[in-house]
């Protein structure tokens, strides 16, 4: 695992399937770039190549944890199953790694046209607030050094979702820094369509206001 300077690592649930365009793009990666696939259940079909499978118990949180112990590179990048990138993010990625030690980076926020076209304001939202006040969320595509990871005590395990924004709030909090990495990342807007775009916001933006404050006052109640 000498030659490897990144890892992507991509938490597969019960019923998950890679979005095939990047299945395909993963197909792509560079030679330094390996892919750890943390799956709840059998995949066997359709995936990369030299795909490493990790199978365990499910939960977005513990199978994240599985594919950065499974990492043999310094750098981790997390994609989620329905996130596509573009031809140039591999690169992007490796250079942001090499130009920003100890820095959490993300990608810019685009959703697909399979849900409600007001979805373009969710985008425009999450990218104004990632640069505005340090908080991208998962689906943008967190890069974070291993050392970095362990140091902030990995995702947490006992949320249902959220893991990535606690995450994140966790290492605003301790000073570390979080920047753009210049690629876009873009992923399915189908949940807006199923439960209605109006009702799908809200909930988020509430479940999200939660999870920053109890990030938050952990951070506190954990300080010397």
């Amino acid at each position: 695992m000498g030659g490897v300077a990144l890892s992507i690592v991509v938490p597969l649930g019960p019923g998950d399937r890679l979005d095939r365009v990047l299945r395909d793009r993963l197909d792509e990666r560079p030679d330094d770039c390996e892919l750890i696939l943390s799956t709840a259940s059998a995949h066997g079909h359709d995936l990369p190549r030299d795909s490493i499978v990790l199978a365990g118990p499910p939960g977005r949180g513990r199978q994240l944890n599985r594919g950065a112990e499974a990492s043999g590179a310094r750098w981790l990048w997390f994609l989620h199953a329905d996130s596509r990138i573009g031809p140039d993010a591999f690169g992007r990625a490796l250079a942001f790694v090499r130009a920003n030690p100890g820095a959490i980076g993300y990608g810019r926020l685009r959703f697909l046209t399979d849900g409600p076209a007001f979805t373009r304001l969710n985008a425009l939202g999450a990218n104004l607030r990632s640069r505005l006040f340090r908080l991208p969320y998962g689906d943008q595509g967190l890069c974070i050094e291993a050392e970095r990871l362990n140091a902030l005590g990995r995702f947490r395990e006992d949320l249902q979702r959220g893991e990535d924004l606690d995450l994140v709030v966790r290492a605003r909090e301790t000073g570390v820094p979080i920047r753009p990495m210049g690629l876009t990342v873009a992923t399915s807007a189908r949940r807006y369509g199923e439960s209605g775009w109006l009702r799908t916001s809200w909930r988020h933006q509430r479940a999200a206001r939660r999870l920053i404050r109890n990030a938050r006052d952990r951070v506190k109640a954990e300080s010397p």
